[in-house]
């Protein structure tokens, strides 16, 4: 049996206890915490009562808050109305324990997210075994800040990103008759997801791009005609609502446009410097995603996404996951300590937890120095170096 057939396969029984251990111990705590009035998962807790005013029929976007919410998350609703379709099971159970069985489902997307991207590297070094690298990947990277982030505030990026792998990597390797759906499904619940249909167009899976197009829109129609207010209300003026957001000039939002307001004093404008550089990134990104194999390519695509967005929270670069299984796959020689600066750079930078090392404040981030500047664009920087460093040695190659 070769090395890539027995990396599909499932751990051995020792390695699969190992990662079930922090799983179970989420549950535990949602239980523990149920039992004595914690406050566990805020975003989980507006998911959850998004679910219970669209069972009883209460408008999820013309107040600032929800009735079900806890006193200690009075939060908008700031999800499709699809969204609060799907958060549906989560309204089975108290708050807290909501979190707890999120938090499991977490944890298990990420050792899932691991085991698929180095299945997804047919070039992986020997030395880089599937079942350890899951275990010990899947254990460590909780350590990251947009992971344990994910998980404390009981947000869905790690299995929205499971969607979008799956998707991309298992059923579009296989030819699977159900490619794109996924990813419709991930965008009707956060839109962001909506980058990976030009993602399958660029790479040549138009009929998946076209069922991730119909997935998102049945979805919508569905809601349409359950909850016709709710979907007026959030496409005509949720969305474009920066209040139910927050303040997105904050350090928390590593994108270009949180960059562009923190430069400009919170600039109604900022999209607009946005977009055309946008436009500028997603040429070479395209011709990039064309050219590589299926994870770095995704990476590229996701990472493109990142910058883009609007709003891009710390905790939505859970994408660094894959990212460093494919920085790690390139090492030939896990001897070489030089082989390892580039993992231990990001590792460094979304584990440092320098984000919430800035100065606290009211709009703070408009008095910052030009060093704090660079340390609190930490997360955005990295795909921006990283694809400099790229375009550099493909020039060097190329002149020879």
């Amino acid at each position: 049996m070769t090395e890539q057939a027995e990396g599909v396969g499932a751990p051995p029984r020792p390695r699969r206890a190992a990662l079930s251990v922090f799983p179970a111990l989420c549950v535990v705590a949602g239980i523990v915490g149920w039992a004595l009035g914690w406050h566990l998962g805020v975003d989980n807790a507006v998911y959850r009562s998004g679910a219970v005013a669209l069972l009883h029929g209460e408008p999820l976007y013309d107040a600032m808050s929800l009735s079900a919410e806890p006193s200690w998350a009075r939060l908008p609703f700031t999800y499709p109305p699809t969204a609060a379709l799907l958060f549906i099971p989560l309204a089975l159970v108290p708050t807290q324990v909501a979190w707890g069985i999120l938090g499991a489902i977490t944890v298990a997307s990420l050792a899932a997210v691991v085991r698929l991207s180095i299945a997804a590297l047919p070039d992986r070094p020997r030395w880089m075994d599937p079942d350890r690298t899951t275990v010990v990947l899947g254990i460590a990277l909780l350590g990251l800040e947009p992971v344990w982030r994910t998980l404390f505030l009981g947000q869905i990026n790690m299995i929205l990103m499971l969607l979008v792998v799956v998707d991309v990597l298992v059923l579009g390797a296989r030819g699977n008759r159900f490619g794109g759906v996924l990813v419709g499904v991930a965008a009707a619940v956060k839109l962001t997801p909506l980058i990976f249909v030009a993602h399958l167009l660029v790479i040549g899976r138009r009929w998946d791009a076209l069922r991730a197009v119909a997935t998102f829109l049945v979805l919508q129609a569905v809601m349409f005609l359950w909850v016709r207010h709710d979907v007026v209300q959030f496409w005509g003026e949720a969305v474009q609502d920066p209040q139910r957001i927050g303040p997105i000039f904050w350090a928390g939002n590593q994108s270009l446009n949180g960059l562009v307001l923190r430069l400009t004093d919170n600039a109604d404008w900022s999209m607009r410097v946005v977009i055309p550089i946008a436009a500028v990134l997603a040429v070479p990104c395209a011709l990039w995603v064309r050219r590589l194999q299926p994870l770095p390519a995704l990476l590229v695509t996701a990472f493109l996404g990142l910058l883009v967005s609007p709003v891009s929270w710390s905790h939505h670069w859970v994408w660094v996951v894959p990212l460093l299984v494919f920085l790690i796959s390139r090492i030939d020689d896990p001897r070489d300590r030089r082989a390892w600066w580039p993992v231990a750079a990001v590792v460094l930078v979304f584990a440092s937890c320098v984000l919430l090392a800035m100065r606290n404040g009211l709009a703070v981030e408009f008095e910052w120095t030009p060093p704090e500047y660079v340390i609190g664009s930490a997360y955005l920087l990295v795909p921006l170096v990283v694809g400099a460093i790229v375009l550099v040695r493909r020039v060097r190659a190329a002149r020879g």
